[in-house]
């Protein structure tokens, strides 16, 4: 690899880093929003959000990388052209094809990166992720204990506590639920204590009152007790561990899966080969994506107005691209013998950098603008 080559790829590295990072900040912040409210609202601590936001970066990031590095390549060659750097690597007699081959290395690099994301942090990342949810479920203390809140541990059920004892008495509970119908359960005690049986967890109530709200009829029934169970099993989730699925196992131990461990998983060989399939089109769109960037640019020539046509062409090119990755996906998924299809959007992103280069190649088969008229003008 030449000097001009180690800093093309230098330049694109860092441009990659810096897109990648914001990109993953952004997508990171969106979908961590809605599982802070949802962890809060459950009474979970900041600890058990910040793990499991974590948990989502791979996710995250298998999602951005290939975005991060068709931006970071259009970004590079559109300043090594305003600055006539590629006009004068060019003049020394650099070809389209070989100016290519950095970015064809950095394409790889990155494509790396999401293939091993893909194959192997994704599905730890999901499995992890599964694990520490049945976790935090059978955490009822961090789950349904929060003293002064009111706590919502399942739909239509909302729990308060003003005061938990240090020998785990619960002081002035209240505990309301309403079912589908909009009937409403509530109620009322002063004291209550939160014990685990065989069939569940059961909240003991003492000195209360129970209030059933029948809607249909519009009538209320109040109770008073000295003493009360609750069954609270049939709302709050006592955190069975979860059992093995193909999309929480890595590439490596589904290929090498035995008989009984693909019975384990519940799946078949055929399954399995959809699985490695699908999980290898999204790595290899960063591929095609990165070299469209490329191409797209190097194919305008140099202007002094800058290339911001060829970088639209790019995306448009990039959008028609990931368009027929939408549909192969989807008719791989409907027939699983088609795997060929995952493959195709690669080849026909490809096939267009290439065909872009080779317009780049060919710069005299561009239609000449037509030279302005002079007017003849007689001497007198």
């Amino acid at each position: 690899m030449g000097r001009f080559d180690r800093y093309l790829l230098q330049q694109l590295l860092m441009l990659f880093g810096f897109f990648s990072l914001v990109l993953i900040l952004v997508f990171w912040v969106n979908s961590a929003v809605s599982l802070l409210d949802k962890l809060l609202g459950d009474g979970q601590s900041a600890r058990a959000f910040f793990y499991l936001t974590l948990l989502s970066l791979p996710s995250v990031m298998s999602k951005v990388l290939a975005i991060a590095g068709f931006a970071a390549t259009v970004f590079v060659t559109n300043r090594l052209s305003s600055e006539s750097e590629l006009v004068v690597v060019q003049a020394s007699g650099y070809s389209p094809y070989r100016l290519s081959r950095a970015v064809f290395v950095f394409a790889l690099i990155v494509t790396m990166m999401i293939g091993v994301l893909s194959h192997v942090l994704v599905p730890m990342s999901v499995r992890e992720t599964a694990l520490r949810r049945a976790e935090l479920a059978q955490d009822m203390t961090a789950q349904f204990l929060t003293e002064g809140s009111f706590v919502h541990p399942g739909d239509g059920v909302t729990f308060y506590v003003r005061e938990i004892t240090p020998a785990g008495e619960l002081l002035d509970i209240y505990l309301s639920r309403k079912d589908d119908n909009g009937d409403r359960q509530s109620f009322n005690a002063t004291r209550a204590l939160l014990v685990r049986e065989d069939s569940g967890p059961m909240l003991l109530m003492f000195n209360g009152m129970a209030q059933d709200y029948d809607s249909a009829d519009r009538r209320l029934a109040v109770t008073r007790f000295e003493s009360f169970a609750y069954a609270l099993g049939s709302f709050l989730d006592t955190g069975v561990a979860p059992s093995p699925t193909v999309t929480a196992t890595d590439s490596l131990t589904l290929l090498l899966a035995s008989p009984a461990q693909r019975a384990a998983l519940g799946t078949t060989p055929e399954v399995i080969r959809a699985v490695l399939h699908d999980r290898n089109g999204g790595p290899l769109l960063a591929l095609a994506a990165a070299m469209i960037g490329f191409a797209a640019l190097l194919a305008g020539g140099f202007s002094r107005f800058g290339l911001w046509r060829q970088i639209l062409f790019a995306i448009v090119l990039l959008i028609v691209v990931k368009m027929l990755d939408t549909s192969a996906t989807r008719a791989f998924r409907r027939d699983n013998t088609l795997w060929i299809a995952v493959y195709l959007p690669t080849l026909a992103g490809l096939g267009m950098a290439y065909a872009l280069l080779w317009r780049a190649a060919h710069p005299r088969l561009r239609p000449m603008k037509p030279a302005p008229a002079t007017q003849r003008v007689d001497a007198p």
